[in-house]
């Protein structure tokens, strides 16, 4: 009896210890919901709730948050709300020891997979923006259903006085007479004038703008002609007075972009979102209750833990584990594994007056420093050598990563100095906890999949898509159908079993210098065809959205992607060079992973898509963002001649329906061998293809 005694006396100072060191001091459940049944018979709730978190600014590894210092309380410490949803078996007991730590994107929570609830794991989505704008907004209770959302403090100066500085924000592709919104993506920019006054702020026009950031026909507004306010046709300029919106005199022209610098004041400490998803992690990782006695409902039932981000939140890892946040106040190692997927480049969250729902268009920051692993020097910047790892090696909390991408990710999400570095020499090495997969030739996130996507008349889409970003535009080309799904299903097996069982998974596969697979990002280099439908000199060198090395200010620390800019908008110093994949004679990437619709194709597929000239003109003709586009081969030979088209023919390739089924069999069994593709996808894969209208009826 003695010795149980004592044991429990040990596990509760452990637990103790656990709950004084995670800084959540407290958590409270707003709702719980009851999940279908799944196909597998475990039964899952949804829980929904908020957790209420200390940071001490003094530790090592909070005083690299911008800003912290001036976000105390009085009694030191900084505070902040998180919510959270966790979607767990209703019984723990059948509860598989692996909690997926989810990034919540824009606020935006993604259902958990089947294939995972089926095996009984955890999924915790918990918040780290703390722009409070729009889908992040702030509110009392958190909801299954409702966005992510995080409270953190604003800076103030230490006598109090507010803490001011220069912002930027941009109106493109709109019109008419009615004032517009400022936005960032497709939420409003989290900073508001301190003044209405107009004779403090700047507003100019322009005629259009090269993706080397050179501004064409700027044009000053003059202070008397346009109005902080909301207006229309009841409320005339000047309107009505209101920070969030730019009344125009003469109206908005769609053929211009407009942008305003002002003075705002009381920046949100943005950087406190690391280590609240970091201590949020830990708490329901390792804790068995909070400090007022809340029991934490996954108490004892995790043993291993995986982050996982998409695109936005993929760069939120990214940048997370470069500042360090995987090692807890307590110095423990908070998670096993990390998986940023479709995520180019590290989130530029950590300095003042960030704007964490940029997507990389002109002036958002994001790619300053090291992009990639391993300690590399970086000549081209001028930059000293750094890597991602830098920090959890020091600590010794580096975990296993695998990180997947697309074609999107190269030519819009500038993604390849991470391959690369900065002057393209060399082949940066990849430490061996580090595994990287490259879906070639394919969409941000991947494409619809399926076949009849890709054939004209069946399912193969008759207008382009919208260009993600701020009314960007729309793409000429339909949207590329390459799906990631598949690849993804296989990389889900073999992270579960890297982490849980340390069964290594797939050697890396990506394109490389030294495999004569990387080029300048031109047409002549990468050697594409000329393609139906396009300009013939696509892709061009300035079409692709390069790295642009901006001049932030002598506060800015650029390694770090931290500090205070002051230079508003930024000016370019220098544009860096960039690498593509080379392409095969129908203008399909080389160098990827096996895909089924990649090895058995059926037209080109591109990670770019053109802008049109159409209502959203301000873009046309460069990048449609990070969308990806199509163009189907020909069905005969006579088509393809008609159309000019150097690419083989439907009937050329494949002779028949029967034959492209055979092709689709011998793409699949590929795919199955090396790992990428798991038997029961291409099973289906294969029924898909002889169910398709692929040379049917012919």
């Amino acid at each position: 009896m003695k010795h149980l005694q004592r044991g429990l006396l040990g596990l509760s100072v452990l637990a103790v210890a656990c709950l004084a060191q995670a800084r959540v001091t407290r958590i409270v459940v707003d709702e719980v919901k009851a999940l279908p049944v799944s196909a597998s018979g475990v039964a899952y709730e949804q829980v929904a709730g908020r957790a209420f978190g200390e940071i001490n600014p003094q530790l090592p590894g909070n005083a690299l948050i911008q800003d912290i210092a001036l976000a105390k309380d009085a009694d030191g410490q900084v505070r902040y709300t998180a919510s959270f949803l966790i979607t767990k078996p209703v019984d723990m007991q059948k509860a598989s020891g692996l909690m997926w730590h989810e990034v919540p994107n824009r606020g935006r929570v993604f259902p958990m997979a089947a294939q995972e609830m089926a095996l009984g794991d955890v999924a915790i989505n918990s918040a780290w923006q703390g722009d409070n704008a729009g889908a992040t907004v702030v509110r009392p209770l958190a909801s299954v259903a409702g966005m992510q959302f995080l409270k953190v403090p604003q800076a103030k100066n230490l006598d109090g006085t507010p803490v001011t500085g220069q912002v930027f924000a941009r109106i493109v592709n709109r019109s008419g007479p009615q004032s517009q919104p400022l936005m960032v993506q497709t939420n409003p920019v989290p900073y508001q004038p301190q003044s209405l006054d107009t004779r403090q702020a700047t507003l100019v026009s322009r005629g259009a703008e090269t993706m080397q950031g050179v501004a064409l026909d700027e044009k000053t507004i003059a202070s008397s002609d346009w109005a902080w306010a909301r207006c229309d046709a009841q409320n005339p300029f000047p309107g009505v007075p209101d920070p969030t919106q730019i009344c125009l005199k003469q109206g908005f022209d769609a053929q211009r972009l407009y942008q305003v610098v002002f003075t705002a004041a009381d920046p949100h400490v943005l950087g406190v979102g690391f280590a609240a998803w970091r201590d949020v992690g830990q708490f329901f990782k390792t804790a068995a209750k909070d400090d007022v006695g809340t029991p934490n409902p996954l108490a004892g039932a995790m043993r291993h833990s995986i982050g996982r981000g998409v695109s936005q939140s993929g760069n939120f890892l990214r940048g997370w584990l470069h500042l360090g946040f995987n090692q807890a106040e307590n110095g423990q190692q908070v998670h096993d594994g990390l998986w940023p997927i479709i995520a180019g480049r590290r989130i530029a969250l950590n300095f003042r007056w960030a704007q964490p729902d940029g997507v990389l268009e002109l002036y958002q920051a994001g790619s300053e420093g090291p992009q990639w692993w391993l300690p590399h020097p970086d000549p081209v910047r001028g930059l000293p050598a750094a890597g991602i790892l830098d920090r959890c090696t020091a600590s010794k909390t580096c975990p296993k990563i695998v990180e997947h991408f697309g074609s999107a990710e190269v030519w819009a999400l500038k993604l390849t100095p991470e391959w690369v570095g900065t002057d393209g020499k060399q082949d940066l090495p990849l430490p061996a906890n580090v595994r990287r997969y490259y879906i070639a030739s394919s969409n941000h996130g991947g494409g619809a999949g399926g076949f009849n996507t890709s054939v004209p008349g069946a399912g193969l889409p008759t207008t382009g898509p919208m260009c993600p970003g701020n009314n960007f535009g729309q793409g000429v080309l339909p949207a590329n159908p390459v799906p990631h799904t598949h690849t993804v299903n296989a990389l889900r097996v073999h992270f579960r079993n890297w982490v849980m069982k340390d069964m290594a998974p797939p050697p890396s596969r990506y394109p490389t210098l030294a495999a004569g697979q990387l080029a300048p990002a031109n047409k002549q280099a990468l050697a594409y065809p000329a393609l139906p439908g396009l300009r013939a000199s696509l892709p061009e060198s300035d079409f692709i959205m390069a790295v642009l090395d901006y001049d932030w200010g002598p506060q800015f620390k650029a390694l770090d992607v931290s500090g205070v800019p002051s230079l508003a908008p930024p000016p370019i110093k220098q544009v860096l060079p960039m690498w593509a994949p080379k392409v095969d004679a129908d203008g399909n990437e080389l160098g990827g992973v096996p895909v089924v619709l990649l090895d058995a194709p059926l037209g080109t597929y591109l990670g770019w898509n053109v802008t049109a000239d159409g209502k959203l003109p301000f873009h046309k003709g460069q990048i449609c963002n990070y969308v990806g586009g199509m163009v189907p081969f020909a069905k005969t030979a006579q088509e393809r001649q008609a159309n000019n088209d150097v690419r083989l023919s439907l009937q050329e390739r494949y002779g028949s329906h029967d034959g492209y089924v055979n092709a689709v069999q011998k793409a699949a069994d590929r795919a199955v061998k090396e790992g990428f593709l798991l038997p029961e996808d291409a099973q289906m894969l294969v029924k898909d293809a002889a169910a398709s209208a692929v040379l049917k009826g012919q």
